[in-house]
């Protein structure tokens, strides 16, 4: 990447993380929530904002793929690991780096609501309404974007970009 396009600085990141960490701490107080990560991109994500949480949380993830090693998503998920706990009984929250299609989603909810649990929610640092292929809206959302290939704060091109502390859009 020669000439970097910043969308979202660390600063504006930081702030908004610690604004869903009040809020999901507000809404969970006084319960069991099980916060599952999304493999690979949310990782950094959800390190920061279950940090900030003032609730005590059961953390674990989920890998999935649908992008394959380009910038489109293929439409097909694959379920790559799987977490060895009892969901039965338990409210979830998907931690994700970006709600794109939906599709991801779509198929996490329903195989969460499958292995047993009441609720599934999720929390996505970033947003794209206009790349929805589903009727899919997040619980919780960092910021609404543009329709642009981004990469940092975890998520990545080819592996690649995924320790930017901030969020860019990728070009070429």
């Amino acid at each position: 990447m020669e000439e970097k396009r910043i969308l979202l600085t660390k600063e504006e990141i930081d702030r908004k993380v610690k604004e869903l960490a009040g809020e999901i701490s507000r809404k969970y107080a006084g319960e069991e929530v099980l916060v599952i990560g999304v493999l690979k991109g949310a990782w950094i994500f959800m390190a920061d904002l279950v940090r900030a949480m003032d609730i005590d949380v059961v953390c674990d993830f989920v890998r999935v793929a649908s992008y394959g090693s380009g910038t489109e998503t293929s439409g097909q998920i694959f379920l790559l690991y799987w977490p060895e706990i009892d969901f039965t009984g338990k409210k979830v929250l998907v931690v994700d780096d970006i709600a794109d299609s939906g599709l991801t989603s779509v198929f996490l909810r329903k195989k969460f609501l499958e292995e047993g649990a009441v609720s599934v929610e999720f929390c996505v640092l970033l947003d794209k309404p206009s790349r929805r292929r589903t009727d899919f809206r997040p619980d919780y959302v960092g910021f609404t974007i543009p329709d642009h290939f981004v990469v940092g704060y975890g998520m990545d091109c080819n592996e690649r970009y995924r320790s930017l502390p901030h969020v860019e859009v990728y070009e070429d």
